[in-house]
């Protein structure tokens, strides 16, 4: 997905979206374009301080989220690797644009189990 011609996307639908406060976030809104809102297919839980998405199928699960196009791809995603940890996994994904468009991006998914009692059934994570 990242070749050399194409600065390679990233969706992110949780403490990364444009307007938290933390380094992470600042890092990736000063290293990358925001291209605006988008939707992966998938199924958002609440875990805690943050969220988590489970990929799917389904054509009535959405995930709502920022997409953004990276800049020096290879660090900025270095070092939000680190940020996730091991309980996510960066994987490909189709983000779905406001317009229709679908583009391929990166996303992080989460890949503990997770209770369904936990699930965010609107797809919007906030941070209240």
């Amino acid at each position: 997905m990242s070749s050399r011609h194409s600065r390679p996307r990233l969706f992110v639908y949780g403490t990364l979206r444009r307007g938290f406060e933390n380094r992470h976030a600042h890092l990736l809104d000063r290293s990358a374009r925001y291209l605006g809102t988008a939707r992966v297919q998938g199924r958002l839980y609440d875990l805690g301080q943050y969220p988590g998405i489970r990929l799917a199928d389904n054509p009535d699960q959405w995930v709502t989220g920022d997409l953004f196009r990276l800049r020096n791809a290879e660090a900025i995603l270095a070092a939000l690797d680190e940020y996730e940890g091991s309980e996510f996994a960066r994987v490909p994904a189709i983000a779905a644009l406001p317009s229709g468009e679908r583009v391929p991006c990166w996303v992080y998914e989460y890949k503990p189990e997770v209770a369904e009692e936990r699930r965010i059934v609107s797809g919007v994570y906030s941070s209240s």
